[in-house]
């Protein structure tokens, strides 16, 4: 199991991406007064039948042909259940995936979010060509990073020049900060 919520985002993500989806939306919905932290990933890729949608929980179920096991989403779920909350898993052929997951944050068992800004950073550094959305918001209070808006802004200057990285990278920072005051970890 990952150490960090952050890092069950970066492999689900890692898998939209393997499906072949170019627009990816990644959602992170804290409320401190119910404590649940809500993490949600949707997808436009190849998607799944009902038959793959069942299996992908099995850790011993695998479309990878490297290897026999596939264990992030049941990883996903049982990070999330263990901690009383829940996880759910939508997906059609050609449609795409929705993913979420729900943690109770003041159960033991509840992983901390981890790094969610290097997450974020280095999936839009290392997959330039896709479009991601993500979103951030804790009681109400939140920021978006569109990469589309970025990419429109900055025309057709790449993700990886030194300005823009730092940009992005300084932009999710501040916005966090400001959202949360540091107080999600």
């Amino acid at each position: 199991m990952f150490s960090e919520i952050s890092l069950h985002i970066l492999d689900i993500v890692e898998n939209s991406i393997k499906a072949g989806a170019d627009f990816i939306e990644i959602k992170i919905l804290v409320r401190t007064d119910t404590r649940r932290l809500r993490v949600e990933v949707q997808d436009n890729g190849c998607g799944m039948d009902k038959e793959q949608v069942q299996a992908c929980e099995n850790p011993f179920f695998t479309s990878r042909t490297t290897r026999k096991v596939g264990l992030g989403i049941p990883f996903l779920k049982q990070s999330a259940e263990c901690t009383g909350g829940s996880f759910s898993i939508r997906s059609a052929v050609g449609q795409g995936t929705d993913i979420t997951a729900e943690y109770c944050t003041d159960h033991i068992d509840c992983i901390p979010l981890g790094d969610v800004n290097a997450t974020v950073y280095s999936l839009v550094m290392m997959n330039q060509e896709l479009d991601f959305y993500y979103q951030y918001q804790v009681d109400g209070r939140q920021f978006v990073l569109d990469t589309r808006e970025i990419r429109e802004a900055v025309g057709g200057i790449p993700f990886d020049n030194e300005e823009i990285a730092a940009f992005i990278k300084d932009f999710l920072k501040e916005n966090k900060n400001e959202v949360d005051s540091g107080a999600i970890v």
